[in-house]
């Protein structure tokens, strides 16, 4: 019995050894699982409006750690010198995927990791693009854009957060970008919102 008693210790040590051996595992193998959860909800990287020289409209980057301006300005100028020896509406950029629209002037890509749907990514250029459509009464060209930069803005606020896709109904997107539009006090508003609005009521008129 005196005998038997380091080896049944001995056990009761390897048995616990390995338990908590065990715990650590399943731990981390949850951690990583849920940290992969978190990566994947992520799933725009940018979205960018050049004209049809490279330059840019407008662009947003959702990133923890946001490239600096120069860095943007060289990815897109890359990007449009890519877009403009290729017909795809799909390709792969610096370890990224890419779907891209054209409009009259202008160009509109939708930005994400090269892991990432690209049926996804596609419903959100999609439904950005046809928010953008009923915004500026389907004239989706740099002079609208660029006359209604804050509406460009509130809409794309209205369709991600931070990378996460919001919502993806055009409809939505647009009567909530134009409600909150309208609900900026003149105080607040800039020349360009109050040039648009003044043009808005002008026409209002003129058609009555």
């Amino acid at each position: 019995r005196l005998l038997a008693r380091p080896c049944l210790k001995g056990q009761v040590q390897t048995k616990a050894t390995f338990c908590i051996v065990l715990l650590r595992f399943v731990s981390k193998s949850r951690s990583c699982q849920a940290c992969q959860h978190t990566m994947a909800m992520f799933a725009v990287k940018s979205i960018i409006i050049l004209d049809t020289e490279g330059s840019r409209i407008c662009s947003k980057y959702y990133s923890p750690n946001p490239p600096p301006v120069a860095d943007q300005k060289a990815f897109e100028k890359k990007l449009f010198a890519k877009t403009s020896r290729s017909n795809a509406e799909v390709m792969l950029l610096d370890d990224l995927i890419v779907l891209y629209r054209t409009s009259h002037d202008v160009l509109i890509y939708c930005v994400g990791r090269s892991d990432e749907n690209e049926l996804l990514l596609l419903n959100v250029l999609g439904a950005y693009f046809d928010a953008l459509a009923k915004l500026l009464n389907n004239q989706v060209d740099k002079r609208s854009l660029l006359l209604s930069l804050d509406s460009v803005l509130v809409a794309l606020d209205e369709l991600i957060d931070d990378g996460i896709v919001l919502e993806s109904d055009p409809t939505l997107i647009a009567q909530r970008a134009a409600m909150r539009y309208d609900d900026v006090p003149l105080a607040d508003q800039t020349v360009s919102q109050a040039f648009e609005k003044a043009a808005q009521q002008l026409k209002k008129t003129l058609l009555q």
